[in-house]
């Protein structure tokens, strides 16, 4: 069970530029020091927001059950996919080029961490049952419908996601380019 008394996700997953981890110990992360150290991983509904390479700025966002209409209406209007990522137009080449791989991680030492983004942690070393390339990550993004938008900085959009009642995930910021 996970901390929150909910069953593992089914299937949990890492991605990777480096096609040879044979094990994940747990580490606390860099931009975080005050962490314990963890092994993370995604659950698979959240996998489309880690077919990018691993510094490349994101925002990922998509209505909740506690999002108003008025929010609903602002972000999603002629929107058809039930989720849109949006990345920095200046990634796209990046992206393109870009050889991940994909981890999938034994679901049992890991609990639920934060269901919107859908971050569950581990703190003991973790194998990978199986490792495979990512392949064409653009394919891969267009047939997981979502919505891929492309801008020029993501600041803006941020700002506007954090003051309304849309669920979101937000990667790798740090990155993100300032408004011109």
């Amino acid at each position: 069970m996970t901390a929150g008394g909910e069953p593992p996700a089914a299937r949990l997953f890492h991605f990777s530029e480096d096609p040879g981890i044979l094990r994940f110990d747990p580490h606390v992360p860099e931009t975080n020091p005050d962490e314990p150290p963890l092994v993370w991983a995604i659950s698979e509904e959240h996998v489309a927001h880690y077919l990018f390479p691993r510094d490349c700025p994101r925002v990922c966002f998509w209505p909740g059950s506690e999002t108003t209409r008025e929010d609903r209406e602002r972000f999603f209007t002629d929107v058809s996919a039930g989720k849109v990522i949006a990345i920095e137009s200046a990634w796209l080449d990046r992206v393109r080029s870009a050889k991940l791989y994909q981890y999938e991680m034994p679901a049992e030492t890991f609990t639920l961490r934060d269901r919107f983004a859908g971050y569950f942690v581990s703190q003991t070393t973790v194998v990978p049952t199986r490792v495979e390339p990512a392949g064409d990550l653009l394919s891969r993004l267009a047939a997981s419908g979502v919505e891929l938008r492309f801008v020029p900085s993501l600041l803006p959009l941020r700002d506007r996601l954090v003051a309304s009642t849309v669920e979101f995930s937000m990667i790798r910021l740090r990155n993100a380019s300032p408004v011109l």
